[in-house]
Parts: structure tokens; C-alpha cells; sequence
């Protein structure tokens, strides 16, 4: 909290030290729920500059009501923030107060009554079965690929047959696939653990990564993760060893990387430029509705809590619809 911790009256420093309290408490909660690492950044993030703010206007945590979260919320659209952009700080506020209720610090949440901004309502990017199969095998795996030629094949394979985040695709590990079940184990949103199908081409790839490239890419293993006893600790630390796939100098990928890879190949083979892992698994639910799988299948297999998350395909389907008619039908 950098305008909170930098207020130059007592009572101000005095006032940052009240937020920076709750928002330590709501932390603190986060972490018994096992709250994602990336998820507990965010909302210290945004709950900092809402302190930053709340301190300048001399308000408690208590003293916050929702006039005060309405207008904290347009100020932010005043300074040209996303609708999305809102829509996370207000949720990272219900958090905060939810907390402070839940402590006994506050008796209601004054973010519960403030309407969520609306969001753009923008359809997913969606790859043709054609450009997505264009891309795919034109990525090389075959001999003498170089290790991340092949690793990115197999990678991409995978995110695309089982509709895979990024997040999820830098999180697998090596005993996550099950190569005799032919499916993917796949931890995702809130430590959630899904088993999703896995093609044919998308095992075929992963095969060969494992047993041509990985190899050449992966850092010996640390002498103390090979010290008796702490096997197991190195693999819940996500010791390089164990990771699916690997850097050219043998570490986890992280997200970027991947994102990275992905925009140099679509340039590359001149299909579906500047797509990102987001696209793939959209195209991968888009291909199963056309193909007639069900809603509800494909939710378990994406992994959204509800339906509703998934329901955004049919409209996808509607309105590839809407204009396979407009170009061809003559009276459209």
C-alpha cells in the first residue's frame, strides 16, 4: 500500500496500519482455504490500492459502506478501467468484507450491495477443425526434430485434445499421464483434480516426447532432492525432475512460455496468428458441441464448476451459424 503506508499524518499511518491488518486477516483466510498463490497475489494487489484510497478519504474498514464502494468503483471507470477490470476489484472487496464479517469486525458486507459491472459480453476466439489440424501437424516431431519441436508438439496436442489452460499445462506432471487409460489427470481451478480423455495423435505425441526429447532436455536431479527421504518433498515442491514439460534448460515452462511458443508457430505455419493456449480450448469445446457431445460432458471434461460457464459454446455455435446463413443462403 504504498499512498496508504506513505501518509505522512499519525492518524494516517495509524489508518494504513487498520487495513493493512484486515487485508493480512483475509490472507490468512485465503490460505487455510488453499487459495491459489496466483489468486492471493490479486487480491492483495487490488486490495492495496483500494486501502491506498480508503485511507485518503479517512475511512475504517468499518466506516466503509456502499456509497463508498460505489464510488471507489466509478473512480475506476473514470480512469478508464476495463468492466472486467471492476468486476475483479469489487470481488476482491466482497472478499475483504466477507472476512471482516466472518471475524465479527462488520455486520454486513457493503460490496454485496453494489451491482457488478457488465462485462463485454465478447464469444471465445475459435480455431476451424481445419486450422487447427494445420496447425498441429505443422508443427515437426517426426526425425531429426529438435527436443522442442517435439516437446511443443506434444504439448500443443495435449492442451488441444483435452482442452487444457495454460495454467494446467505447466502444472502437469510426468505420472499425470495414464498412457494404458489413454486419459490426463488435470488439476485445475481450486486445487480441483479432472480425468479428461486423451486422443490418439495427442498420445502418439506425448509418447514420443517422453521417450525421443524430454530426456535431452531435463536437469539432473538436485543431490539433496536425491538424498533419502526427500523424494517425496521434492515432488511436492514441483522439482524440475518430475515436471511433463520442460525449458530448454530443463525447468518447468511457465505460462508465458507457453503463450510464447504457441504465437511463434501460428506466425510460423501462417494459420490462427497471435492465438494463445485460451483458444485452443475453446476451439477443443466448440469441436465437441459440433460434433454432438453434450453440455454437460463437456463441463466435466473443462472443468467449470457450472454449466452456465459452458453454455457460452452454444452461443458460439449459434453465431457460426448466423453466418455460415448470411453468406449463403440468398434471401438472407
Amino acid at each position: 500500500m504504498n499512498g496508504a503506508t506513505e501518509a505522512s499524518s499519525g492518524h494516517g499511518r495509524s489508518l494504513a496500519g487498520v487495513w493493512e491488518q484486515a487485508i493480512g486477516l483475509l490472507d490468512e483466510d485465503l490460505g487455510r482455504r488453499d487459495a491459489a498463490p496466483r489468486t492471493r497475489r490479486a487480491y492483495m494487489t487490488d486490495l492495496g490500492q483500494f486501502a491506498d484510497w480508503a485511507v485518503a478519504q479517512g475511512l475504517t474498514p468499518q466506516e466503509v459502506g456502499p456509497k463508498a464502494v460505489r464510488r471507489y468503483i466509478a473512480r475506476l471507470s473514470q480512469q478508464s478501467a476495463a468492466p472486467s477490470t471492476s468486476a475483479r476489484k469489487l470481488a476482491a472487496l466482497r472478499a475483504l468484507f466477507s472476512s471482516q464479517r466472518e471475524h465479527g469486525e462488520i455486520a454486513q458486507n457493503p460490496a454485496d450491495l453494489v451491482s457488478t459491472p457488465r462485462r463485454a459480453d465478447h464469444l471465445p476466439r475459435v480455431l476451424t477443425a481445419r486450422e487447427a489440424a494445420r496447425l498441429l501437424d505443422g508443427i515437426p516431431n517426426g526425425m531429426p526434430a529438435h527436443p522442442l519441436e517435439v516437446r511443443d508438439r506434444a504439448m500443443f496436442e495435449l492442451a488441444y485434445s483435452c482442452g487444457l489452460r495454460a495454467e494446467e499445462i505447466v502444472s502437469l506432471r510426468t505420472a499425470d499421464v495414464d498412457h494404458d487409460g489413454e486419459q490426463l489427470r488435470v488439476e485445475g481451478k481450486g486445487r480441483k483434480t479432472r480425468f479428461v480423455p486423451v486422443g490418439e495423435p495427442a498420445m502418439a505425441a506425448v509418447r514420443l516426447y517422453l521417450e525421443r526429447a524430454r530426456g535431452a532436455l531435463a536437469a539432473p536431479m538436485p543431490a539433496e532432492e536425491r538424498a533419502p527421504g526427500r523424494v517425496g518433498a521434492a515432488m511436492r515442491a514441483g522439482g524440475s525432475w518430475d515436471a511433463l514439460f520442460l525449458s530448454k534448460t530443463g525447468r518447468p515452462l511457465g505460462t508465458s512460455d507457453v503463450r510464447r511458443r504457441l504465437r511463434t508457430w501460428t506466425a510460423r505455419i501462417g494459420v490462427a496468428e497471435g492465438s494463445s493456449p485460451h483458444a485452443l480450448r475453446h476451439s477443443f469445446a466448440t469441436h465437441l458441441l459440433d460434433g454432438g457431445a453434450d453440455l454437460r460432458s463437456i463441463q466435466e471434461m473443462l472443468g467449470h464448476a457450472s454449466v452456465s460457464s459452458t453454455q457460452i459454446y452454444t452461443r458460439v455455435e449459434s453465431a457460426r451459424l448466423r453466418s455460415a446463413y448470411a453468406r449463403s443462403h440468398p434471401r438472407a
